[in-house]
């Protein structure tokens, strides 16, 4: 440990020890100016920086941004398969926040998308977590590059947004490591992320903020992570056992009603002083560090333009061509009919704490304009609203009616998906729908423009000659679109994450949006499940086309027969045997021939991008090791595999396999495995189960359920949402009360898509937000007398509050912040 953080941890007293675990306002760490120890400002990513233009003064509030790039959210740029490219935007997000002097962006996201329904997917990358730990680990690379630092989140088994703060992931150990900890594993071990970032929720009826098992006994010990833990923004339940679980940080500022229950429980003798300096140590590191950087960086202008053409790039390659009838690339000089709000309002992003303030934003209509390109436009639908009208849809019909090309643009609009919330269904909005299926009995030349940061279906699917998904594009989504509709950049996007064809084909739907979600598909999730239950789907994993054509060929190993610490490398070949350059992605799958429990058919363990001119061929080479072929045996509580026969499968998605090897594990067979035959069999064959059976669930989890709770019948206390306050009608009223009025914390420039996000959110805030959360503007008092209105003794509860709003509650902000 550096000698000065020694010297000054010596001289803190427990106060200031106590103040320097939790933040002094919405993004800055405390200062205590009397030791020189400056604060570290944070800021939203992950798709680019998102420092308000103001301090907030009461939380996460979506205050007006300062101007950044806006690259492409996390589910575009997870469709590039593109590591290179990935770390380079990291390394420009970087660059912008050294100009911003933002210490740390918080990203990124790399929680795994369970279900289409999750309403945060676009800021996630995939349903895969090799593909996820890869694309994370080269962004925090690029970020990190700069010198600053990343925080990856949300760390753990954070897949939905209804309760997302109370709810309780109830999950079998194998799904944990092989699915929902895979992704952070791979990221921490390859990239070593400045902070990481503890999610809301608990996981096995234990908060993340507080879980020891998930951040020290995994994270610090298996995996070796050396930076600090932070909490999400008001995701701290009990601080005292945060700190022994190794929480370094609180965000934001609980106002000091935190930072006096660490002082008081090491007076009690209940928490340790030491652990509480070496959570301080580890926090000391991390401020010192970003305030050098800082100073070094003091003036650091980053070149926008360059990252508006890099964001373009990357919107393209994102870019995933789901069909094509031999009509694209599109010809010039031909009449063209341009239909849909989403051309000119084209979504660049999603909408929640990521939401940032774009420095340049071009829409497709806008670039068809300064391209000198001629069309004509009807709106066809308003993004204001689902339902359709009759004279949009007319007017549009009327439109492309005698055109060449019909470009019609559709998708989900800023309602659909954002945080806060989650979808209902995977349809589109019913006006969207309905344009399309009028226009096609108007003129069959039709390409549909599909915008939306998850999959949605596609009931008109047949009727068209063309689909390209672009995703949320970005500042430059509209000029990416317009080069790959003419061909500017051959499409090479594959899909991180399976399109089904309705929302009722996914297993775990039926066990999604619970206030206490149990995981009971365990590790079938996404494209594992859909291929093992032989499953049809409306496009598969890893699927993308181009507008040339590939062929995989010539597959070889390096050995047939290995052992357990040795490597295989996988050799094959790939050739552009189309007119055009372009890139395809090449995918090895490994399949076990005769498992000796449960498994996936195929699981994805390494790919690479191959850019080829027409009519070139390269060789690639991948390397597999003893890992790819493991599972997380709980038995013995490490990753084993069996010794048998094994095939490695090379595709172009996971369900186009082009080329097959047959290799053999050597070594003794395991003399630890669980066997679930007789108490789980549905695990054994999925294809044959409409649903896991409790009992089945509970086999794998080696407990009982969480019962559901009855609130009406129970007392609220700190931990009760919002949203589940029934029964007395002093809850009714205070719930509808928060409903109505809590968009008041929002700035003038908040959008109706802000608002329904603060409701839904409001709704699934715990009683102990209001305090923790509000920097001090409601007191903990308050909220204790809250709770006794809410649970019967409303004229005591009432004293308590009108005495506590009486009361002056000193502001941390004010004792710690000088400027």
């Amino acid at each position: 440990m550096d000698q000065k953080i020694i010297e000054v941890i010596n001289k803190l007293t427990l106060k200031e020890k106590a103040a320097l675990c939790s933040g002094v306002s919405s993004w800055e760490t405390t200062p205590i100016d009397r030791l020189g120890i400056p604060s570290a400002f944070v800021a939203d990513g992950p798709h680019g920086v998102r420092k308000e233009q103001q301090r907030a003064s009461m939380g996460n509030i979506f205050q007006l941004s300062v101007p950044s790039t806006c690259f492409p959210p996390a589910v575009t740029l997870a469709a590039t398969w593109d590591c290179d490219l990935v770390y380079q935007i990291g390394k420009s997000i970087g660059e912008e926040c050294l100009e911003q002097e933002v210490d740390t962006v918080l990203g990124p996201g790399i929680n795994i998308k369970r279900n289409p329904m999750c309403g945060r997917n676009f800021e996630y990358f995939s349903e895969d977590p090799l593909l996820t730990g890869e694309l994370a680990a080269s962004y925090i690379n690029g970020v990190q590059s700069t010198g600053v630092g990343t925080s990856l989140k949300h760390f753990a088994v954070n897949s939905q947004e209804y309760r997302r703060l109370t709810s309780d992931s109830q999950v079998d150990e194998r799904a944990l490591r092989e699915i929902y900890l895979a992704g952070f594993e791979r990221a921490v071990k390859k990239a070593r992320p400045a902070t990481i970032m503890a999610s809301y929720n608990l996981i096995n009826g234990e908060y993340a903020c507080e879980n020891k098992k998930i951040l020290w006994d995994i994270l610090r010990e298996e995996w070796g992570y050396e930076g600090i833990v932070i909490s999400d923004w008001g995701a701290v339940n009990d601080r005292v056992k945060g700190i022994v679980a190794g929480l370094n940080l609180e965000m934001p500022t609980s106002n000091g009603i935190r930072d006096a229950e660490i002082v008081r429980a090491v007076e009690a003798g209940v928490l340790c002083e030491e652990r509480l300096n070496e959570i301080v140590c580890q926090t000391l590191e991390y401020v010192f560090r970003c305030a050098k950087l800082r100073k070094e960086n003091k003036g650091y202008k980053a070149d926008f333009d360059k990252h508006h053409l890099l964001a373009r790039k990357a919107a393209a390659e994102g870019a995933v061509l789901l069909k094509n009838k031999e009509f694209l690339p599109l010809d010039s000089g031909k009449k063209i009919a341009v239909i849909g709000e989403l051309a000119k309002y084209l979504r660049v992003q999603g909408s929640g704490s990521s939401r940032l303030n774009p420095r340049k934003t071009v829409s497709f209509t806008q670039c068809l304009d300064a391209e000198g390109i001629a069309y004509d436009y009807a709106s066809g639908y308003s993004i204001s609203r689902d339902t359709m009208a009759q004279g949009e849809i007319y007017e549009a019909c009327q439109t492309a009616a005698d055109k060449d090309y019909v470009l019609v643009f559709v998708g989900l609009t800023d309602p659909y998906e954002s945080e806060s919330f989650d979808r209902t269904h995977i349809d589109l909005p019913e006006a969207h729908n309905a344009l399309i299926n009028e226009i096609v009995k108007y003129n069959e030349n039709v390409v549909v423009v599909l915008t939306a940061g998850s999959p949605v279906a596609m009931p008109w699917l047949e009727k068209v000659k063309a689909v390209v998904n672009v995703y949320l594009g970005g500042e430059a989504g509209g000029e990416a679109t317009y080069d790959v509709l003419w061909g500017k950049v051959n499409p090479s996007g594959k899909l991180p994450e399976t399109f089904p064809n309705n929302i009722n084909d996914v297993l775990s739907s039926l066990y999604f949006g619970k206030a206490d979600p149990e995981y009971r598909e365990s590790v079938y999730v996404g494209y594992r499940y859909f291929d093992t239950a032989r499953k049809s789907v409306q496009f598969p994993f890893g699927y993308g086309l181009s507008y040339t054509t590939f062929e995989l060929s010539e597959i070889g190993v390096s050995k047939e027969s290995f052992k357990a610490d040795e490597t295989i490398k996988v050799t094959l070949k790939v050739t552009n045997t189309g007119k055009l350059a372009g890139a395809e992605v090449v995918q090895l799958y490994v399949s076990e021939i005769a498992p000796v429990i449960f498994m996936p058919e195929k699981q994805l363990r390494a790919f690479r991008k191959v850019y080829l001119q027409a009519g070139e061929t390269k060789e690639v080479e991948l390397e597999l090791n003893y890992r790819d072929f493991a599972f997380y045996n709980v038995e013995v509580n490490d990753w084993t595999a069996a010794p048998g026969k094994f095939e490695i499968l090379a595709g172009t998605s996971s369900r186009e396999i082009k080329l097959r090897k047959t290799v053999t594990l050597e070594g003794e067979p395991l003399s630890k495995v669980a066997d679930y035959k007789e108490a789980a069999p549905s695990y054994y064959d999925i294809a044959g189960v409409g649903e896991i059976p409790l009992a089945h669930f509970e086999a794998l989890l080696g407990r009982q359920v969480k019962e559901p709770i009855d609130y009406q019948n129970r007392d609220a206390d700190f931990n009760t949402a919002i949203g589940d306050l029934e029964g007395r009608w002093f809850r009714v009223l205070m719930r509808a009360l928060v409903k109505k009025f809590c968009t008041a914390v929002l700035s003038k420039q908040a959008t109706e898509t802000d608002k329904k996000m603060v409701r839904m959110g409001a709704m699934d805030l715990p009683l102990r937000n209001m305090y923790a959360s509000s920097a001090g503007a409601v007191s903990y008092d308050t909220v204790e007398g809250l709770l006794l209105m809410l649970n019967g003794h409303f004229f005591r509860g009432l004293k308590q509050v009108l005495k506590s709003l009486r009361q002056k509650v000193p502001k941390k902000a004010d004792e710690y912040l000088h400027d």
